[in-house]
């Protein structure tokens, strides 16, 4: 089966000669129809550059990518009108009503709100009470509804979500997600880039990126087996101090504040023992050590720590 998105040493630098700041170095990958695949990293990783170009915003420096079989260079009209596109920033009319900003979007793809309402029909029907309001006066949670309407009234065979959770409350962004995995059920394509590292769990793939590289790819899963040292979750009376202790025990190979606690990446010869033993010698009280299974975040800090 073909890919629905290819990247292929995708480059983009900004900037003059004297002040370059390079966004992307060498991006490659391939998205499956039907995938939700994420792309996972920090502010500044590059994410809402690769999605630019993968919807004809921006043109790269160097390499070749490819949505839905289109060049992104050369068909970059046909791809426009296969595409849904939901920037990181609520970018809609503010002035315009919730159903005004449906019908003028829909206007611009030669349809209407009706042509393919099945496909928003779920999402539509949670804010269609405020049909009559003005998008800038919508809560939140309802803008990004609304913004993922207007990217999925001329239903797209690819949809791109820049950051569509930042700054959304834990409830919609869970609804959010619910949402997404029902437009996977009807065929469509979804990347969607965070910086959350729990919402790497739902997607199906992802590629974590940081400073325009990335560094690793495979299914949450596989990210998780690819953590190879044992971690431990630590807490004392006095964390601050406790983590100014940690980062001076030899028998680490990491750690850092982490919730509650602080992880604690072991090197091979260290045991726990060792460790709550040491800890005693600097003088911890209420301290607790307990083994805990690595997540995305966790192998996200060892890949940073492997490419510096």
């Amino acid at each position: 089966m073909n890919a629905a998105v290819i990247a292929q040493n995708l480059v983009k630098t900004y900037g003059t000669k004297k002040e370059e700041v390079q966004a992307l170095k060498g991006v490659s990958f391939e998205v499956a129809p039907g995938e939700i695949f994420g792309i996972i990293g920090p502010d500044g990783a590059g994410k809402t550059s690769l999605f630019r170009i993968l919807t004809t915003l921006l043109l790269p420096d160097e390499g070749q990518a490819q949505v839905d079989g289109f060049d992104v260079v050369k068909d970059y009209e046909a791809i426009r009108h296969r595409v849904g596109y939901m920037p990181g920033r609520f970018s809609l009319y503010q002035d315009l009503s919730v159903e005004e900003n449906l019908k003028f979007f829909a206007s611009i793809f030669h349809t209407t709100i009706r042509e393919h309402y099945e496909l928003i029909k779920d999402i539509y029907e949670q804010i269609e009470p405020f049909k009559d309001r003005r998008a800038g006066k919508l809560s939140g949670g309802m803008k990004q509804k609304l913004a993922l309407c207007c990217a999925l009234i001329h239903r797209p065979t690819v949809l791109f979500l820049d950051e569509p959770t930042t700054g959304v409350d834990a409830v919609s962004r869970k609804e959010f997600w619910e949402m997404l995995r029902n437009l996977k059920q009807q065929g469509i394509t979804i990347l969607v880039s965070t910086p959350y590292m729990d919402e790497a769990s739902l997607c199906d793939r992802v590629a974590l990126i940081q400073n325009g590289e990335i560094m690793s790819i495979d299914t949450p899963e596989g990210i998780v087996r690819s953590f190879e040292h044992p971690l431990l979750a630590v807490r004392a009376a006095n964390m601050f101090r406790l983590l100014k202790d940690l980062q001076q025990f030899p028998g680490l190979l990491d750690t850092y504040p982490f919730g509650e606690y602080h992880h604690v990446v072991l090197k091979p010869e260290t045991t726990e023992q060792g460790l709550y033993a040491y800890l005693q010698q600097k003088g911890h009280t209420e301290t607790k050590l307990q083994q805990v299974e690595p997540n995305v975040e966790d192998c996200f800090i060892a890949l940073m720590k492997t490419a510096t």
